[in-house]
């Protein structure tokens, strides 16, 4: 579990870095979900809305354990080592799409669209949301909206080999989305209007993008974190 904390913040750090694609992604959701709250139940709104949001979170785990499968199944394989170089890539173009230089990317969201379109029907049943557990179920169900965040972040967890670290890993993503998405949720302007900004986006952007070369397999990792980091890294 030590070794993996640099890999837990990272997670989190990547998490809020992608705030300003959450809001594009999913501040329409999250404003309808707070819209259809009922009168009666407005007084709940935060517990309802942190029940939502731990129901994505939890969707993300689930799909980080299940893609981690995978990685351990090609662990110590040529095809590891290919799955870290497409997470990487992924990750990068995932910081030029934050920054605004190239929308690639939404290509590669299409590919989900067919899933979403057999779930959304299924979340569609749960609004009006009145009570904690329907918020919850619907927060699991809405993790499955296609996100090339989720994606790349998806990727790069299961390139660790490590079922169990993968679904850590996601949890770890998932919670650095959250003050963003429960700040549009209670309709917190000033923070949304902050992340909206282009400065804002294009710094998130490019940190990604170093991210994304730094996970990228070669020599370079064991030159930025020592012999002792490197070592630990090429045994996941």
């Amino acid at each position: 579990m030590i070794e993996l904390a640099p890999l837990l913040l990272s997670a989190v750090v990547l998490g809020l870095l992608g705030g300003g694609h959450c809001l594009g992604m999913c501040g329409g959701l999250m404003g309808a979900l707070t819209l259809a709250i009922p009168p009666e139940q407005r007084g709940k709104r935060l517990r309802l809305l942190l029940a939502y949001n731990l129901g994505r979170i939890l969707s993300y785990a689930i799909a980080g354990l299940l893609i981690g499968f995978a990685g351990w199944a090609v662990a110590n394989s040529p095809a590891a080592l290919a799955m870290r170089v497409v997470a990487a890539l992924l990750l990068i173009c995932m910081g030029l799409y934050l920054a605004g230089w190239w929308s690639g990317l939404t290509h590669v969201e299409a590919l989900g669209r067919g899933l979403w379109r057999h779930v959304q029907p299924y979340a569609s049943l749960l609004m009006p949301v009145t009570s904690l557990p329907r918020a919850l179920l619907l927060g699991a169900l809405w993790g499955w909206l296609p996100c090339g965040l989720v994606y790349s972040t998806l990727l790069w967890a299961a390139s660790q080999g490590d079922a169990f670290d993968s679904a850590l890993l996601m949890l770890a993503f998932g919670v650095g989305t959250w003050p963003v998405l429960l700040a549009t949720g209670l309709a917190a302007e000033r923070l949304t209007m902050l992340l909206r900004r282009r400065g804002i986006r294009v710094v998130g952007g490019v940190l990604v993008i170093l991210f994304g070369l730094w996970t990228m397999p070669g020599p370079h990792q064991q030159w930025l974190m020592g012999h002792g980091g490197g070592a630990a890294h090429s045994t996941h």
